[in-house]
């Protein structure tokens, strides 16, 4: 497949400036994020194109290979070993991710500071092993007190026969005749523009600088196999749906003793049945009697964490937003929690007794239960933005 130019990617001209690429790709990365594209594969892989050519375009080394010698400039594929045009070998999803919240979230994940950050976990080897991806379900209340969960993750982990080696018991392996064992291999050519060298991983043994020639029977000489690990997920109180979390070293264990990838969970707001969530506040909608609005009243309202007692001043208009501070969804990484705001309904009843019926029609004949009226003002404005 060829590859696209990375300047058309993000709808850029070459000579577009730094925070024209950066404004550029925010805009494509918040189109094709996978949160808000889930299970979409196509817009999965154009989160991750658009993301390569903005890690390349924005590093002024890396944007003048590429704008002298193209793709071939920055090594086999493009600018992360194997590139887009040959199926994202070697930049996957969480390095998208991390590459998008590192610049637009404030950090490799906006929960860094709960698992140390970066570091280790974001320098990448050739035979490293995968990231997965997993959706965790939570509900309001967890949200807002904050959970521990623990699920179970189907993943690649090292195989106990060969130690991960790959290679059988009794054998051994051998360096690689083709890169001698350098793992990678480098070509030279020649061009009207120059000499243009690339580095590319050894085809022969995967990069790994050596040759099995016995593999071991359990894995097949991979190093790995299929199993399951329990992992412990502590979310913080006041995350949001498509906010996310990883878990170092949780993911897939690489090829032949390489470093394992990440898990990346991330996070589902589920719908509640009394409550819906503005940011940090939260909204219910409260029906009370025409007698309560009327004379006021004191009742009791359920909260994220129980019940409340709200006052409602005589008066109350249908549509009203009383306020319960405090009882809202914590902030995330810091103090302070939003408020639950309660929306007054007016309730009217649909089936009337006869004495109902008679005590409303004396009240009717009070100017007290006449709303008011528009002034003479209002209708002539009125008329006269109408022309009638």
């Amino acid at each position: 497949m060829a590859q696209r130019d990375y300047y058309d990617i993000l709808e850029v001209d070459r000579g577009a400036d730094d925070a024209t690429i950066k404004s550029a790709y925010r805009k494509k990365a918040m189109q094709f994020h996978p949160d808000r594209n889930p299970g979409n594969k196509e817009a999965e892989d154009k989160f991750k194109e658009a993301t390569e050519a903005y890690e390349v375009l924005k590093d002024p080394q890396k944007r003048q290979m590429y704008d002298q010698y193209g793709h071939a400039g920055l090594g086999q594929g493009g600018g992360f070993g194997g590139g887009f045009g040959g199926g994202f070998e070697g930049f996957d999803l969480g390095d998208a991710l991390r590459a998008f919240m590192r610049d637009f979230g404030g950090g490799g994940s906006i929960f860094d500071e709960f698992f140390g950050g970066g570091g280790a976990g974001m320098q990448r080897r050739s035979n490293r092993g995968e990231d997965l991806r997993v959706r965790i379900k939570l509900t309001l209340e967890e949200i807002a007190t904050g959970v521990e969960r623990t699920i179970k993750v189907n993943r690649k982990v090292q195989c106990e026969t060969c130690g991960g080696s790959g290679v059988a018991e009794g054998a051994s392996k051998k360096t690689c005749t083709q890169c001698k064992g350098a793992g990678q291999v480098r070509t030279v050519t020649r061009t009207f523009l120059g000499t243009v060298q690339q580095v590319a991983p050894c085809n022969v043994c995967r990069g790994t600088g050596e040759i099995i020639s016995d593999p071991c029977r359990t894995c097949g000489g991979e190093g790995r196999h299929a199993g399951s690990s329990t992992v412990s997920i502590k979310v913080p109180p006041g995350v949001s749906s498509g906010n996310y979390l990883t878990v170092e070293n949780m993911g897939n264990a690489g090829c032949h003793r390489g470093g394992a990838g990440d898990l990346i969970a991330v996070f589902e707001e589920e719908k509640h049945d009394l409550f819906t969530r503005h940011g940090n506040h939260v909204l219910y909608e409260l029906p009370i009697s025409f007698t309560q609005a009327a004379l006021g009243a004191e009742v009791t309202v359920p909260v994220l964490n129980g019940m409340a007692k709200l006052k409602i001043p005589a008066g109350t208009q249908s549509g009203k937003v009383l306020k319960l501070r405090g009882k809202g969804i914590p902030h995330l990484n810091r103090t302070g929690r939003g408020e639950q705001l309660v929306q007054i309904t007016v309730w009217v009843p649909t089936k009337l007794s006869n004495d109902d019926k008679r005590l409303l029609d004396e009240l009717s004949r009070s100017d007290t239960f006449q709303p008011p009226k528009a002034d003479k003002g209002f209708f002539e404005k009125l008329r006269e933005t109408l022309g009638v």
